[in-house]
């Protein structure tokens, strides 16, 4: 019998599985509304920013670390070789126009590239600037968001009716998979013919669920809409936010404000201190780059949970929902396969008394078996044997 700490360097492996699992947000939006800035402050990677209509053709993809500061306040108490956070991927498509579904503006392409997103960041232009062209004379997000939702849902109706003749046949024919797509089918249609989006549709059983699921349907994805706005907005946003926010709540969306022109520049500043005084006299107690990361990571459906010991403090990704072995093959197929008990101890434990061994000495160490639900901020050991 073997014994493993989730510390344990296994780096190759962990990279292998998590190229396996690798979820991506994409950022899309018309053209000029800021997409390619955004994305030049959240990721090492730097997009093109122009003041032309397709400035960015093929989609930029950027690995972007997950701001969190539990491995920060950990790592002081541990005293580890090495901090290591979470990443995920963030892609910055080419900004669509008006039939982009009939393949204007190259908009099959585009629209393919967010097919294979598993979630939307969806860039609106709530700023004035003589300076930079928008696409279509003047502004209006409410407008903008309209022309992007129609385009998506066009293709979804394409998708759709394409399946129904073929799949209706089979329905028909008894087979009784095929009666389930031909429902989850219609069900989607029905609110497409009304100019909503698919994400709206709810299903009560798993095989609904599943055949949707399996449809990649491009409405159907979470969405999150950014407003970006100039400087002076950054704080409190302005009127289009404002209605901006109404008709995301009304979809059951996620909305927040950030001003990407500013972002960029405080991310030219070398130093912290500089950037927290930035910061400040904007009134923001944290960059809108780090709630933006945090948010996308959380649209993906992901978490973490955390290993401590004096190699490294290391956040793990995982789904959502996800059970104590799942998470254990997060690091190596084996622990999960061989999977005995997780030794799990809560964030906040830790930091109220200090070390593993006050933990356990305190009686605040948990010891869970194949049914635990592991939650976000979990301070793991796992018990294996192979």
């Amino acid at each position: 019998m073997l014994f493993a700490r989730l510390f344990v360097p296994l780096q190759a492996v962990y990279n292998d599985y998590r190229r396996n699992m690798a979820l991506k947000c994409g950022i899309v939006g018309l053209p000029n509304v800021g997409k390619s800035t955004l994305f030049n402050c959240l990721s090492s990677a730097k997009a093109q920013a122009a003041n032309f209509p397709f400035c960015t053709i093929e989609p930029n993809v950027g690995v972007i670390t997950v701001p969190d500061e539990r491995l920060t306040r950990l790592a002081e108490l541990v005293h580890p070789g090495r901090i290591v956070p979470a990443t995920c991927e963030i892609v910055d498509i080419a900004g669509l126009v008006k039939g982009a579904s009939k393949g204007e503006g190259l908009g099959n392409k585009f629209l393919g590239n967010i097919r294979e997103t598993d979630a939307i960041i969806h860039v609106l232009r709530c700023f004035e600037d003589e300076n930079i062209t928008h696409v279509d004379g003047t502004i209006d997000p409410l407008r903008d968001k309209d022309i992007i939702d129609t385009e998506l849902q066009l293709k979804d109706l394409e998708t759709i009716e394409g399946r129904l003749a073929k799949t209706e046949k089979a329905a028909a024919a008894g087979n009784k998979d095929a009666k389930v797509e031909v429902a989850v089918l219609k069900a989607y249609k029905e609110v497409l013919d009304q100019g909503k989006n698919a994400r709206v549709v709810e299903f009560d059983t798993k095989e609904e669920q599943d055949c949707a699921r399996q449809l990649f349907l491009l409405t159907s994805k979470p969405v999150l809409y950014v407003c970006n706005v100039g400087e002076q907005d950054a704080k409190d946003g302005n009127e289009w936010t404002r209605r901006v926010g109404e008709l995301a709540q009304e979809e059951g969306a996620e909305m927040m404000v950030i001003a990407a022109k500013t972002e960029e520049d405080i991310a030219e500043l070398e130093s912290y201190d500089d950037k927290q005084l930035f910061l400040e006299e904007l009134g923001l107690e944290e960059s809108g780059v780090n709630r933006l990361i945090k948010k996308a990571y959380a649209l993906l459906n992901l978490e973490t949970f955390i290993t401590a010991g004096e190699m490294e403090v290391k956040a793990w990704t995982y789904k959502k929902g996800w059970k104590a072995p799942q998470c254990a093959g997060v690091i190596h197929t084996d622990f999960e396969k061989g999977f005995i008990r997780a030794e799990v101890i809560k964030y906040d434990d830790y930091l109220k008394y200090g070390s593993e061994a006050a933990v356990r000495e305190a009686g605040k160490l948990a010891v869970e078996g194949k049914d635990y639900v592991v939650q976000d901020g979990d301070i793991m050991h796992f018990r294996f044997n192979v």
